[in-house]
């Protein structure tokens, strides 16, 4: 985990007691600051690597365990929303492009092929968006259930943007994973999204645990 406040770095580290939260500054000559390559180069990550002497500790292992866990609620649950628009803008561009693409004289949202799966999209979206919003309103409250909505929310609705982003690729016709068309940029947040804070079926597995152990 890293969070940026006033071009400083607030890290997460292993230490010997634990993991700890830490302030590294990146004008400090021994701490390293390494952009790491990602699927999605609009939104960056990087690596910090410091000494002990090179950051200073904000909270111990015990506190910070509990920052870190709520720190993490939130992110899942903002990525779940964040999912949701993508999955709603990819499934906008899909219809709009079958709606004014001809093929044999007729629109070619009239064809089966192209509809269904921009209907399934629709459904999945929506479905994503009521889950999105219930592990939005969970954190918000501090509600018990918050740790398991916001895994819920960030496992189905990263899938379901991912796969609209796909299917509205496919509806036209390759030209989506272009450079010319921003349909790429919002495939590749999704992959991203799907991949960060933990893959859909470790997520899963978590609910699962959750819903066996009541």
């Amino acid at each position: 985990m890293q969070q940026s406040i006033d071009g400083k770095k607030i890290c997460q580290e292993n230490g010997a007691d634990g993991i700890g939260l830490y302030l590294a500054e990146p004008h400090d000559a021994q701490a390293q600051i390494r952009v790491l390559d990602t699927v999605d180069a609009s939104r960056r990550l990087g690596r910090v690597a410091f000494a002990d002497h090179d950051a200073r500790l904000l909270a111990a292992p015990a506190a910070a365990a509990k920052i870190i866990a709520s720190t993490r609620r939130r992110a899942l649950a903002a990525l779940a929303l964040e999912a949701v628009g993508v999955a709603s803008h990819a499934l906008e561009l899909g219809v709009e492009h079958a709606k004014t693409r001809e093929q044999f004289g007729r629109p070619i949202g009239v064809y089966q092929a192209v509809s269904h799966p921009l209907a399934d999209t629709y459904i999945d979206t929506e479905l994503a968006r009521s889950i999105a919003y219930w592990a939005a309103w969970c954190v918000s409250e501090n509600d018990e259930e918050a740790p398991i909505a916001a895994a819920a929310a960030k496992s189905y609705s990263g899938d379901v943007a991912v796969s609209a982003c796909e299917r509205a690729i496919q509806v036209l016709g390759g030209i989506g994973f272009t450079w010319e068309h921003v349909l790429h940029r919002y495939y590749k947040r999704a992959l991203w999204i799907q991949a960060h804070g933990g893959y859909p079926r470790e997520l899963r597995a978590k609910v699962a645990a959750w819903l066996l152990d009541r």
